[in-house]
């Protein structure tokens, strides 16, 4: 379930469940609606070498939440290797910048539930 990921991972996860953005928080908040389908995400969930914002097993999805940085070319570099990585897995990687999570939340749940969809015809 968690992919080998070491003890250390869990501890460092744990602290990041504590103190989540406010586009973290939001992001929780509609992600929980998925949980009567049948679709819990678990919040800051390791995964190998990775801590994944937003995991859900059943669909081998993670939703990734992006700040500010994650518009350096450098920093976007690592994602798209770290995206890679976890799709040795079969993880499919869905990411959202905050202002969207913040301001556009329609569009982001429009998303997701396309997702979903994708994923839980294919499975």
């Amino acid at each position: 379930m968690f992919f080998g990921a070491k003890a250390e991972l869990f501890s460092l996860a744990l602290q990041m469940r504590k103190n989540p953005t406010e586009a973290e928080r939001v992001m929780w908040k509609i992600l929980r609606k998925f949980r009567q389908s049948g679709f819990p995400f678990r919040r800051q969930h390791p995964i190998e070498f990775y801590i994944a914002d937003f995991y859900c097993h059943n669909l081998r999805l993670v939703i990734e939440v992006d700040g500010e940085i994650h518009t350096e070319k450098e920093i976007q570099s690592h994602d798209e290797g770290r995206a890679g990585e976890l799709e040795r897995f079969g993880i499919k990687v869905l990411r959202f910048t905050n202002n969207q999570i913040l301001h556009d939340s329609d569009l982001v749940v429009e998303k997701i539930n396309a997702t979903i969809k994708e994923l839980n015809t294919t499975s």
